[in-house]
């Protein structure tokens, strides 16, 4: 998926048109979600695995799950969510900036 939206975001480049800016930002958005699950699920799941000493401070394990939490909130997904949805069922464009409102037709 991260490979994908890497194209995208790479003929986005080569042809500036609403269209091809449209589908880097959304699968940008899309990968964005599915990594930010895949990075917290990961931590999670070092510590269900690994039982309680993983807790320890000596291992010092909780960086990781700490790690992915700082880069999944530094860039919330929240709004990824929203704009995914409102591209796919209305055919329309977050502000690429803020993956928020303002949203605009995609043709156009």
């Amino acid at each position: 998926m991260t490979a994908r939206a890497a194209a995208l975001i790479h003929t986005a480049r080569g042809d500036a048109s609403r269209e091809a800016v449209a589908a880097a930002i959304v699968a940008t958005a899309e990968a964005k979600v599915l990594t930010t699950n895949f990075a917290v699920t990961a931590a999670n799941k070092l510590f269900e695995l690994a039982g309680t000493q993983s807790t320890l401070e000596a291992h010092n394990l909780d960086r990781h799950w700490r790690n992915a939490r700082t880069h999944t909130l530094h860039d919330s997904v929240r709004w990824k969510y929203h704009a995914v949805g409102q591209y796919a069922l209305n055919d329309l464009l977050c502000d690429p900036f803020t993956y928020a409102h303002p949203y605009s037709p995609v043709a156009g």
